[in-house]
């Protein structure tokens, strides 16, 4: 009867140690986010779903190129996924063929799957405020982001995390990361 109890009591806190592992986990360490859409694509698309990490900006800065999660402000529980272009005390500007302008200098990116036709804000130069960071879809031309009044420049404190592992399809599984550093190794500057 003694050793009944003990394994009861053992599996008990067992389980508890595994929905305390489980909770900090879920609320604090990744989140599960679907992709609505297709600005993203060719790098996420409609229906796939991303792992989150929540820890990494808690130690560093978001860097260009990121991809990052963040509420969307009109509806509880949806999140946008955009990749950041500007970073804070950049100026950004937008010229009509579609060239990105950092601190009046082009961008060489190479996520963009078209040239942007219609630059929005980013027509007129804006310096990031310290804590604002400038994001983009990579199909730019089927984004709503920082070019738009519905989402405008993310401060600091809405990222919720850095996008870094496709979950689903499973036929594409994996760290979202490679194929992008792969992408910067072909000619991304990133200065």
């Amino acid at each position: 009867m003694k050793a009944i109890f003990k394994q009861v009591v053992s599996l008990c806190f067992y389980l508890a140690i595994v929905a305390g592992c489980t909770y900090v986990l879920v609320n604090y360490a990744v989140q599960r986010t679907e992709i609505e859409g297709n600005s993203m694509q060719t790098t996420l698309a409609d229906g796939d779903q991303v792992l989150v990490d929540k820890l990494t900006y808690r130690f560093k800065e978001p860097q260009r190129y990121d991809m990052i999660a963040f509420p969307y402000r009109y509806e509880q529980d949806t999140f946008y996924v955009k990749r950041i272009i500007g970073l804070p005390g950049e100026k950004i500007r937008i010229d009509a063929q579609g060239t990105i302008f950092i601190n009046d200098e082009a961008l060489e990116e190479h996520f963009g799957t078209e040239p942007i036709s219609q630059p929005g804000f980013a027509s007129v130069p804006r310096i990031l405020e310290e804590d604002e960071y400038f994001v983009l879809g990579d199909n730019r031309n089927d984004s709503i982001d920082s070019r738009f009044a519905a989402v405008g420049y993310v401060r600091r404190q809405e990222i919720i995390g850095k996008v870094i592992f496709r979950v689903y399809p499973f036929s594409s599984m994996g760290f979202v990361g490679a194929a992008e550093k792969n992408k910067k190794e072909k000619g991304t500057k990133d200065e």
